[in-house]
């Protein structure tokens, strides 16, 4: 990967980040701000296909502001912005929608996965692809980091990029490489399916004191008694402790598993010091970053400018070809 290389994801600001997120997106995130022209963006409006709030919404945001920054993304190594800063987004969003067949967006696997987990199915969410696409080629992006569950979105990216410059004769869009993020082993949630906020089985990234212990505690565990040996690879708790723990921690408590004497109990509270301790700077951090709510503002404004000014570099050859007429200028 070259620094030439344009690097693009976003993350929706639809709830509080969890460690599920953490370690499947944003650690990859911000270990790739050191490898390219990193873009990442905050996808509120891909979140309002599920948080009709306002309030609520704007406060994940800055949430998510707060999170990203205090666990390492550096804005002078990276653009990091609001998705609605980006009018351009939406512009190219309904262009490529007028080239997109319905029969595409009916064969999406993430559209049926989210109804089938209750979410509304509105027309936002049906074409929410479409608006994936225009905020990847929107800025020329050569990576798209993507974990396997959202491999058909970057497909679908691809293929209309590529409409789209069939349509017009003309190669006004750069074709997108997938880049698959070959992240840990799915993160449990408390209740041993993949962590969700759907599930409401999280463990949130800035939990502490009672909140954290709470969640900790009730991750389930089966019944084996505490005197009996147990498998430390078949149980959610230790699953999470491998996520913290270094190689030397967790053979050590690989150990006291297979010995006996050990119970859940034990272990939790072990996973429990191990979450503490692995975010215990980032959480200061985020502490001072609260106090300062002016330099937050100031790291969107300048993200938000400079997704601007290289959105509007890509679309003003696109309203061109489409004949768009337009009277001012951004």
């Amino acid at each position: 990967m070259t620094k030439q290389k344009t690097i693009l994801s976003g993350i929706q600001p639809s709830g509080k980040l969890h460690i599920g997120n953490y370690f499947g997106a944003m650690r990859q995130h911000i270990q790739m701000q050191e490898e390219g022209d990193a873009f990442y963006f905050l996808a509120n409006y891909h979140s309002l296909t599920s948080v009709n709030d306002g309030g609520l919404l704007e406060e994940y945001t800055m949430d998510v502001v707060l999170d990203y920054l205090a666990l390492g993304l550096d804005p002078n190594k990276c653009t990091f912005f609001a998705q609605s800063d980006v009018p351009q987004t939406t512009e190219l969003a309904w262009i490529l929608g007028c080239l997109t067949p319905v029969s595409l967006m009916e064969k999406g696997v993430a559209y049926k996965d989210k109804v089938a987990n209750g979410l509304s199915p509105n027309i936002g969410l049906f074409t929410y692809p479409i608006l994936q696409a225009a905020d990847i080629l929107i800025y020329h992006s050569h990576l798209v980091p993507v974990g396997e569950d959202q491999k058909q979105n970057i497909e679908i990216s691809r293929d209309l990029a590529g409409k789209l410059n069939r349509a017009y004769d003309k190669e006004l869009l750069i074709i997108p490489e997938e880049f698959i993020v070959k992240s840990v082993a799915t993160v449990p949630g408390i209740d041993g399916r993949k962590m969700s906020k759907s599930y409401d089985n999280t463990i949130n990234i800035f939990d502490e004191g009672k909140a954290l212990k709470k969640r900790v505690m009730s991750i389930q565990t089966d019944s084996t008694a505490l005197e009996d040996p147990k498998d430390p690879d078949n149980c959610n708790v230790f699953a999470l402790i491998k996520l913290f723990a270094d190689e030397e921690t967790r053979k050590d408590i690989a150990d006291k598993y297979r010995a006996g004497g050990y119970g859940y109990g034990h272990a939790k509270k072990e996973l429990l010091g191990l979450i503490e301790g692995y975010f215990a700077e980032a959480r200061e951090r985020r502490k001072e970053l609260v106090k300062n709510p002016d330099y937050v503002h100031d790291v969107l404004r300048e993200g938000g400018k400079k997704a601007r000014e290289r959105a509007e570099t890509v679309m003003e050859p696109i309203r061109e070809a489409a004949g768009l007429y337009r009277s001012f200028d951004y």
